[in-house]
């Protein structure tokens, strides 16, 4: 006898240890040893025709379907989203998608790469882009901020404004004028050359 509820004994089931009315007990006895059974991995009461497949489908080790270790299911999708070398995942530098285990050997070719730096027009590595960056805004604003406090002196009021230099008189059409006659140049001296040697043969 294990308590007394509602003025009704009860009694605990040593199969599944609960408190079964005692005018209940021996049917309750009965009917639970011969069809239920405690499950050894999270005791739970299961039916002994199912007890094979709750282990199979609650407790059974998995496989994961990207890189084939065995593990305990509870665990698999942490191993899928961190741990698993075959996940897929995304460079740094580049943002494209690869194995992770290939992740390293990627980003140290992909970090070296260089990219123009459009503050200071130099070239600089991806791996180094960050910090490139902090610094070099911070000294184009220093040199900003320090042409604007070094303005040369007011010019006077009556002193003669400084002309402009004239512009130069270069122009891609002369350019492409100069080309066109030095090409008919080069051409005439060649077919020059060729005939000279023609006219000596006949002579």
């Amino acid at each position: 006898m294990a308590g007394v509820s509602d003025d009704q004994t009860t009694s605990v089931c040593r199969n599944c240890d609960r408190e079964i009315p005692s005018s209940n007990f021996d049917l309750h006895v009965a009917h639970c040893s011969r069809n239920l059974e405690r499950c050894k991995v999270c005791g739970d009461m299961v039916p002994k025709k199912s007890a094979e497949e709750h282990f199979l489908s609650t407790h059974a080790p998995v496989s994961c379907s990207l890189c084939s270790e065995t593990m305990d299911r509870d665990i698999l999708d942490v191993h899928k989203g961190e741990n698993c070398p075959q996940r897929i995942v995304t460079c740094e530098y580049c943002e494209f998608p690869l194995p992770a285990i290939d992740l390293l050997e990627h980003q140290e070719v992909c970090g070296n790469r260089t990219e123009l730096c459009q503050m200071c027009h130099k070239y600089v590595r991806l791996r180094e882009r960050y910090g490139h960056e902090s610094r070099c805004s911070s000294v184009v604003n220093n040199v900003a901020e320090s042409s604007r406090n070094a303005r040369p002196p007011e010019r006077a009021r009556d002193a003669p404004r400084r002309q402009p230099p004239p512009p130069r008189d270069f122009s891609s059409r002369r350019l492409m004028f100069t080309i066109a006659i030095t090409g008919i140049a080069v051409l005439l001296g060649s077919l020059f050359f060729q005939r000279k040697p023609e006219t000596s043969q006949v002579n």
